[in-house]
């Protein structure tokens, strides 16, 4: 049977109107910063940048996850967040506490772990874990990302989880054709709003491997 998330894409609603909104073009929108150590057809071995996420924790299935977490990271950079930044008054001088509005960031990822599902948004590279803002939901949380190799898939086309799965297998044929150690979980990462037609859309199947002694 054809799985089709609807509800992960009717969430990606939002991520149009914030690209469409917080920057002038789309295709600006900052990514995760990584050096491209290979090349070979759709896999890609890659070496990530120390970075920070914003996260948030879903127990559902696959296809309704998405919708939940995305909301409230949206929610998040939207505004609903406590400012770092002190706000100088006349006499006397007091400290408010005002919320603060982030730049969208691509991809959104969508990571499994234990049952529950992990949803992030990179955060722009401008700020630090001290300059960004308090999350006002607990369910929001924000974490420092070492550096990291990772091995990726690109591929367009459907956010289906059956499309998800065979690119997951794929890149995993790759990883062990290469003598590479996977250390950790498949992340799924889409770029795109849903207006975007099928066929130009970049998704991505990410897995954090180590290389083997030599």
């Amino acid at each position: 049977m054809r799985f089709r998330s609807w509800a992960v894409e009717g969430c990606f609603l939002l991520f149009c109107f914030a690209l469409l909104t917080q920057c002038e073009d789309a295709m600006a929108t900052e990514e995760a910063k990584y050096a491209l150590l290979e090349k070979d057809g759709n896999f890609e071995l890659r070496q990530y940048e120390p970075h920070i996420v914003a996260e948030t924790m879903v127990e559902g299935d696959f296809s309704t996850v998405g919708n939940e977490g995305f909301s409230r990271l949206f929610n998040y950079i939207s505004g609903d967040n406590r400012s770092r930044r002190s706000v100088a008054m006349t006499a006397p001088v007091t400290q408010q506490a005002a919320s603060e509005k982030i730049a969208m960031t691509a991809p959104v990822g969508q990571e499994g772990d234990g049952g529950k599902w992990r949803i992030t948004f990179v955060m722009p590279s401008l700020y630090t874990m001290e300059t960004l803002p308090e999350p006002a939901d607990p369910k929001v949380q924000l974490k420092k990302v070492p550096g990291s190799l990772m091995a990726a898939i690109r591929y367009s086309g459907t956010w289906s989880r059956k499309r998800y799965e065979a690119k997951k297998d794929q890149l995993m044929a790759q990883i062990q054709k290469r003598g590479l150690k996977p250390l950790g979980g498949a992340i799924w990462a889409r770029y795109n709003p849903p207006f975007m037609p099928w066929f130009l859309r970049r998704n991505e199947v990410l897995i954090p491997v180590q290389r083997s002694a030599p």
